[in-house]
């Protein structure tokens, strides 16, 4: 009995305690005391302070009230939203003392009446995740007059902008920058954000954009390109804005640009303009060396042979190595009609580059048992013309059905002259060889891209999908070369090599893809999916070279470096995927298989190789959302890589002399194992966000390279597969950003590592080579409207690498990069404005540490009621520093290349960006 009454007493005292323990509640009234209305419906939630995990939420009723009882005891958030309301967030405590908290009437203002005024209690929330998709809320950060999305991207966590306009997302390159889920301009990101007024977004969304198949199917393709999707205030989608701005400057540099853009509620005109010889090539970093192939609407038959062609690196981008003179235009047109249902996008781009300048190389060759040091000299000077047009049509045909095809053509044309002198020594000094070249070459192309994607709903939940195109590529090179190479024994010439030859190359290739997919649901939870795919690649390569005939003529054929060779390969794939999807968990996983027979034919000589094979590519994918605020993303994709068409049969090269290659028919496939992890998570009472990716793979059989050098510094380099030894690499980055109440400001932290573990033979034997980086970045915004901006960004790290052959290029060393800018607004509408970039490369056994410093500042003045008129004196590299350098570290070489560039000037320039911009109804649907 004594033990019944005890177990009752303990009994009633736990559920007492659990009573005590889910007694917390609170109350309050969602009201707009400005229109004296009840807010009936109103979202209200509750959520951990700590880390924002959503506890609670209810709505409130007819009379605007509501009530959430259930709570425990401990710190929380408020949150209360409506639409086209402002939303209210206040954080709260509940424990013994205070077990409930009214909160009375919560004042609700309409967004459009708080423009310019501050919530007392209410906060902006910063960033929102969605699944993959993390979003950010514009104003929650500060614009200042005339910026641009650049800037403010700049002051978003975990992703960072260079001083070039090229942008990183939590160590990932972003590649596309979209308008309002459109494209602008095509294929160029910076169009975008170097275009776009910052003032006019609303939010800014990345994340890792999917080809269309797989966006409609729900089934990741292994396709992924890092995203950022500029979304506009309802109000800045009807108007006119752009911005001229003019330049001019000592030693005759000059710069000039024009941008026009005119918005309305369905259509979008846009056009621009640049000159310049100050190092400026067009609107944007880098317009993409691609002129075909800008569309992600097809996914390409995977498992061929890779067939490519030519030995000249004809680049078309300017990275400040010489002195350049630019020129572009631009022109975009997209419009939606028929309630939105159908939408056309066009785009065109031109641009020319010319660079003059030389260029220095200094490497070192460390093979076993003797150095050899190599130093080379050489004079440029490119000329490149491209230009590109390209249309993209979109009908909804019905509620299941969609259409969307695609093309694009394009013209590329690039005439290059170098002239070239190398020396080679041994260790001791001891001469090897000598090469002088001259080159004029001369290279046209010309593309057309098709692409066409049609989608459809079916009864039941199933879904069909057909992704069609066809790519036409056609090269045309004329190169003219004329080398002489000297080859030394003690000190004086034993044999010389001289090659004078005109080497005309066509080019032709023909390629067509087509896959089918069909989904349908096993279960409310389970989908299959099925795919066939098929592709058709019919190539050619004609390479010839003339030796010059007596009379001055180069019509003898050189049978030994001509070639033409046909090329025809036929893929069939078939795949299959499983597909489970509940409230937090996604994963599918399942392979596809590609059948391949490919043919090749000796024009020459009538010879034809075939070859056929199976390439397999499993595939997994896990997603986990946590919370609301919490997302978790594992990945794993293995392919096989079948030997490309110059490693099992090159043909014969003798554009350098002293680097020849040989084929090896009986190369194998390799196969890869990929394997990623991503994890998100935003905090919104504190503007917090934290990200972590990390990458790991690892190969089998790969194919590597077997390089023989002889006593006179030639070397012969043929392709082998690897046995017995598995490559691997991998990376981690980590990034978190918080905003710092105290000080007003938004820090961004991250740390990264990556690494990797090579080989490859060198005279016979094998080399092992391991590389181990580790980086951290550091960034700091702070920004008071019309007052002050200051961003600083900085990035210290550390470089190792050991090969086992070559011990003497192991090397340890000290790195950084950095940048920094300040813009101070002073009274009279003056403005001090300063930049600054800084690069460090410690020094290894064989170079010597590289360092540079770019100053850049200005005074401002600016004019007119919003500042739009601005007159700025600037000093471009007060230090005169500039520099260009790029370091190679390869398992058995080391190389330091240095360029001409643009040094110290002075430019004078006139800035006026205006603005005219309507009220938008939102358009019926």
């Amino acid at each position: 009995m004594k033990i019944t009454i005890t177990l009752i007493l303990v009994f009633c005292s736990c559920t007492l305690s659990l009573f005590a323990q889910n007694s917390y509640a609170i109350k309050g009234a969602s009201v707009d005391t400005d229109l004296r209305i009840k807010l009936h419906n109103t979202t209200i939630s509750v959520l951990n302070a700590k880390d924002s995990i959503l506890r609670k939420f209810t709505r409130a009723t007819e009379g605007g009230s509501f009530a959430i009882s259930g709570l425990t005891n401990g710190k929380f958030i408020l949150l209360v939203t409506y639409p086209d309301y402002a939303d209210y967030v206040e954080t709260f405590t509940l424990d013994a003392a205070h077990p409930t908290h009214d909160f009375g009437n919560i004042n609700m203002r309409l967004k459009e009446r708080i423009l310019k005024e501050v919530l007392i209690k209410g906060e902006v929330k910063a960033i929102k995740i969605n699944g993959d998709t993390t979003e950010f809320n514009a104003k929650a950060y500060v614009i200042q007059p005339n910026d641009k999305v650049e800037d403010l991207l700049k002051q978003l966590p975990g992703i960072q902008v260079d001083k070039d306009g090229k942008i990183t997302a939590n160590g990932e390159a972003v590649t596309k920058v979209l308008l309002d889920g459109e494209e602008f301009f095509g294929d160029d990101p910076t169009l975008v954000t170097k275009n776009i007024r910052a003032d006019m977004v609303d939010k800014l969304q990345l994340y890792d954009k999917k080809s269309d198949q797989a966006a409609f199917t729900g089934i990741d393709d292994g396709v992924k390109i890092k995203t950022i999707n500029v979304i506009l205030k309802e109000d800045k989608k009807k108007g006119t804005f752009g911005k001229l701005e003019g330049g001019v400057g000592d030693q005759q540099f000059y710069e000039s640009e024009a941008l026009w853009n005119k918005f309305t509620a369905r259509t979008k005109y846009a056009i621009y303009a640049t000159d310049s010889n100050d190092g400026t090539t067009g609107i944007g970093f880098a317009d993409q060396d691609k002129i075909g192939g800008g569309s992600n609407n097809v996914v390409a038959i995977d498992g061929g042979i890779a067939i490519s062609f030519g030995d000249a690196d004809f680049s078309s981008q300017y990275n400040g190595n010489g002195l350049p003179l630019a020129r572009s235009v631009g022109a975009h047109y997209d419009s939606k009609w028929d309630g939105n249902n159908q939408s056309i996008n066009t785009n065109y781009k031109a641009s020319s580059l010319e660079v003059t300048g030389f260029q220095s190389i200094i490497s070192q060759q460390s093979l076993p048992g003797y150095v050899n040091n190599t130093n080379t000299l050489r004079n440029f000077d490119n000329y490149t013309f491209k230009e590109k047009a390209d249309a993209t049509y979109q009908a909804k045909i019905d509620t299941g059905t969609n259409l969307k095809f695609s093309i694009d053509g394009a013209n590329k044309h690039q005439h290059n002259k170098i002239t070239t002198n190398t020396t080679t020594s041994d260790g001791d000094g001891n001469l090897l060889n000598q090469l002088t070249e001259k080159q004029d070459n001369d290279y046209q192309e010309k593309t057309f891209d098709f692409t066409g994607l049609y989608t459809k709903k079916l009864k039941r939940g199933r879904t069909f999908s057909w992704a069609l195109s066809e790519t036409y590529d056609q090269t045309l090179i004329n190169a003219n070369q004329l080398s002489t190479t000297n080859y030394y024994k003690a000190g004086v010439i034993d044999s010389t090599n001289v090659v004078n030859q005109y080497k005309p190359t066509t080019n032709t290739s023909s390629v067509l893809n087509s896959n089918m997919t069909f989904t349908t649901p096993l279960t409310k939870k389970l989908a299959l999916t099925f795919n066939y795919g098929f592709a058709v690649n019919n190539s050619s390569s004609d390479q010839e070279s003339f030796n010059q005939a007596p009379g001055g003529a180069y019509t003898v054929l050189d049978p030994t470096y001509s070639s033409d060779y046909k090329f025809n390969q036929l893929t069939n794939q078939l795949g299959a995927i499983l597909n489970l999807k509940t409230n937090k968990i996604t994963w599918n996983f399942g392979s596809k298989a590609s059948d391949v027979d490919f043919t090749q034919i000796d024009e020459f000589s009538g010879k034809v190789y075939k070859r056929t094979f199976i390439n397999w590519l499993p595939q997994s994918t896990l997603q986990y959302r946590i919370s609301t605020s919490q997302n978790l993303r594992f990945n794993y994709n293995g392919n096989t890589t079948q030997p490309s068409i110059s490693q099992l049969q090159p043909i014969a090269s003798n554009v350098n002399p002293l680097n020849i290659t040989i084929g090896n028919p009986d190369l194998k496939p390799s196969f890869r194992n990929n394997f990623n992890l991503n994890y998100i998570s935003s905090q919104i009472v504190n503007q917090q966000s934290f990200n972590m990716n990390g990458n790991y793979s690892f190969t089998t059989d790969q194919i590597v390279s077997n390089i023989n050098t002889n006593s006179a510094g030639q070397s012969t380099t043929q392709s082998v597969n690897l046995t017995n030894e598995t490559p691997y690499n991998y990376n981690l980055n980590i990034s978190i950003g918080r905003k710092i109440a105290a000080l007003d400001a938004n820090l961004r932290i991250g740390l990264q590592t990556n690494g990797n573990v090579g080989y490859s033979y060198t005279n016979g034997l094998l080399n092992r080579s391991q590389t181990i980086n580790y980086g951290s970045n550091f960034g700091l915004n702070k920004a008071k409207a019309k007052k002050y901006n200051f961003f600083l960004q900085f990035s210290p790290g550390f470089a190792t690498s050991g090969f086992s052959l070559t011990p003497q290029n192991n090397y340890r060393y000290f790195t950084y990069q950095g940048f920094g800018n300040a813009v101070v607004y002073l009274p009279a509408k003056f403005q001090i404005q300063s930049d600054i970039s800084v690069q460090y490369q410690g020094k290894t056994t064989s170079q010597s540490a590289v360092e540079r410093n770019i100053w850049n500042a200005s005074l401002d003045k600016t004019f007119l009621k919003d500042d739009n008129l601005k007159i700025s004196l600037w000093v471009i590299d007060i230090l005169n520093e500039n520099q260009t350098f790029n370091r190679s570290i390869m398992a058995n070489s080391i190389s330091q290349n240095y360029y001409s560039t643009i040094l110290r000037y002075f430019m004078l320039q006139v800035t006026w960006d205006f603005t005219k911009f309507g009220t938008t109804a939102v358009p019926a649907k």
